[in-house]
């Protein structure tokens, strides 16, 4: 049985572009890493559990922040490179990330060393362009990108990188 994981892809559209809310993950592993290496706020969730209960709790325990309220879309399901399954939905809201803060993770570093640390679940979250976001998103989520795009409300007047007539 592959793991099952669901995340919440928060997006606004501006006046030149469509943005969506993406995270960093935390830990030495990645702290060196920019590009390719984001993510969509999303965790882990067993078999028979409501995917969108668990979007909504991974996203207030990677962000700290409660889930907005907004219109939301279900952005399907899709098999990663890893094998993971990851169910994505996206909610429509200008969030405020100034108060972002990630819980935590205990892991062995340096490993080898019988020290454990703890890290950021993750360590940043921003804003970006969807045409940024798809060099900083891990290549496995763009078709979340791509989906949410399509939807008439959100991409089907603002194409990515374009400045809309009507701001």
């Amino acid at each position: 049985m592959p793991k099952l994981s669901a995340g919440l892809l928060l997006y606004r559209v501006g006046a030149g572009a469509v943005d969506v809310l993406i995270a960093h993950p935390g830990g030495p592993f990645w702290a060196r890493k920019d590009d390719g290496a984001w993510s969509i706020p999303k965790g882990e969730y067993d078999d028979g559990d409501d995917p969108w209960e668990a979007a909504q709790r991974e996203f207030a325990e990677e962000l700290g922040l409660a889930v907005p309220d907004g219109p939301r879309i279900d952005l399907g399901t899709v098999k990663q490179p890893s094998g993971k399954v990851v169910t994505v939905f996206a909610v429509g809201s200008d969030l405020d990330i100034t108060d972002a803060h990630s819980n935590t993770f205990e892991m062995e570093w340096p490993r080898g060393s019988g020290k454990l640390r703890q890290f950021p679940e993750i360590d940043r979250v921003d804003w970006f362009p969807v045409t940024l976001a798809r060099t900083k998103l891990l290549k496995g989520q763009h078709v979340f990108l791509d989906r949410l795009m399509a939807y008439p409300d959100v991409g089907g007047h603002v194409a990515e990188g374009e400045i809309r007539s009507d701001s």
